[in-house]
């Protein structure tokens, strides 16, 4: 399972999103493409934050009450980011999801961000590894 790595399972068209972007721009992203969350960069794809449906929650549910929708994502978003790069090991992945860690992690590579993976596409590894290894023991 070591020799399983993240780069054969990651999304590589993530959603990226910018500092200066307007939070309901950025929530549209999410809804759009159907995501947890996403990495936010710089102009060199380098990773600074990252966004999550929950962080845009707590702001839009903020705002509603006042009817203003001022936030941007630098405002929301996270700086103390948990990343991933392409060669790391699924299994080692999943042992870290097991706490209370993200759902979605940025995969860097070169100090930019490539793409993403969540637990779905933990799972989905995990699930085809053992498969493989039931039938090669049948």
């Amino acid at each position: 399972m070591d020799s399983i790595f993240i780069s054969e399972y990651m999304d590589r068209q993530p959603v990226l999103l910018t500092a200066d972007m307007p939070i309901n721009n950025a929530v549209d992203k999410l809804l759009k493409h159907n995501k947890l969350g996403a990495a936010v960069v710089d102009e060199h794809k380098h990773l600074i934050g990252f966004l999550s449906q929950q962080d845009c929650l707590s702001v839009m549910l903020k705002s509603s009450y006042h009817c203003d929708l001022t936030s941007t994502v630098s405002d929301c978003m996270r700086t103390d980011v948990l990343w991933v790069r392409p060669s790391d090991s699924i299994l080692q992945l999943a042992e870290q999801m097991l706490g209370l860690k993200p759902k979605v992690y940025p995969v860097v590579d070169d100090g930019k961000v490539v793409g993403t993976i969540n637990r779905t596409d933990v799972l989905r590894a995990m699930s085809l590894y053992l498969q493989q290894c039931y039938e090669s023991q049948t």
